[in-house]
């Protein structure tokens, strides 16, 4: 599968509990934080659910 680096670059604060659980189930636990991720169907999903929040560079 591929990789993908992720980077929160706006905060949850604000935001719906669902877009929060999301956030923390990808990892994230403060702001500007980058991730690097198997995109797997299940993680494609949850990123497109808070692509607003998120910057995603293919690597």
């Amino acid at each position: 599968m591929k990789k993908a680096k992720i980077t929160q670059i706006k905060s949850g604060i604000g935001r719906t509990r669902k877009q929060k659980d999301t956030l923390t189930a990808l990892g994230f636990k403060r702001l500007n934080q980058s991730l690097e991720v198997e995109m797997s169907p299940a993680v494609a999903g949850m990123v497109d659910k808070v692509k607003h929040l998120l910057k995603v560079e293919e690597l």
